[in-house]
């Protein structure tokens, strides 16, 4: 990394973060102020940290700051994810560890792209597997989600828990070591430790098969690939699964199942109506 260059531009960034502050939010008097935002020791005092190290830090010699500095500063400048990620680009040369949140739904315009899916099953799931939005074709091929409450509608409690699930896959062992293997990198990529400790100690104690393959420490990418599933009324179904980042929130993933055939369209649209019709 070219540090003099970056330390360069981390100080023209802060500066112009700084200046952008309104003091008057902080209840900080307006008086005698030379230019527009906070001083530098009033951001300074905001972050817990020195206001000599800071105004060297605008002035590109401050040294690389740590990341727990950095977090202290972000917060202190009132910053978005978008620019703290920004932020610790500059002065770090790599993005902050992800911070784990707690499941909440999606937007309405990433909940229209799901629906806009017709024929798709399609999904957003967390870090640690919960689902937190679906379409219509989810709901008739996969799981009627809304008839669960919201701590059930997780993956891994229903592949190992839910024999209807279970029922559903013609090769259960190799899909669910598939799911735990992708589920430990998305966790530990996500830094959700504690969300996943907990969610291990309860499947651990339901299911010797899932504390069999945890055990076995594997790690995949969810990526692409093909699904087949055989539905209670529709029978044997093949799909193929695509999945995707959703930006500005890297602790979630959506996936979209596409039928394989044209018969398997001809099944999930069957299904979809045969729901709809009651």
């Amino acid at each position: 990394m070219d540090l003099p260059a970056n330390a360069h531009r981390l100080g023209a960034y802060l500066r112009d973060r700084r200046a952008r502050l309104d003091p008057a939010a902080f209840g900080l008097p307006l008086a005698r102020r030379r230019t527009p935002g906070l001083r530098r020791e009033e951001v300074a005092q905001r972050a817990h940290v020195s206001a000599t190290w800071y105004t060297w830090l605008e002035q590109g010699r401050g040294g690389a700051p740590s990341a727990d500095a950095l977090d202290r500063i972000a917060r202190a400048l009132l910053l978005t994810e978008v620019e703290r990620e920004h932020l610790f680009l500059l002065a770090l040369g790599h993005p902050p560890e992800v911070r784990q949140r707690e499941a909440e739904g999606v937007s309405p315009r990433l909940q229209r792209v799901l629906d806009a899916l017709e024929w798709s099953p399609a999904m957003v799931k967390t870090a640690t597997w919960d689902i937190v939005a679906w379409n219509r074709a989810a709901a008739a091929v996969l799981t009627d989600y809304a008839t669960l409450p919201p701590e059930r509608r997780n993956v891994l409690r229903m592949m190992f828990c839910d024999p209807r699930v279970r029922a559903a896959q013609p090769d259960w062992e190799g899909v669910a070591r598939f799911v735990v293997a992708v589920f430990r990198a998305d966790a530990v990529r996500a830094g959700a430790s504690a969300s996943v400790q907990s969610l291990v100690d309860e499947l651990s104690r339901q299911s010797p098969e899932f504390a069999a393959m945890w055990r076995d420490h594997d790690v995949r990418q969810f990526g692409e690939g093909s699904k087949h599933l055989i539905h209670p009324h529709a029978g044997p179904i093949a799909l193929e699964y695509s999945a995707f980042a959703v930006d500005g929130r890297p602790d979630l993933g959506m996936v979209v199942y596409t039928p394989a055939t044209p018969e398997d369209v001809a099944r999930v649209r069957a299904l979809i109506r045969a729901r709809e019709a009651g």
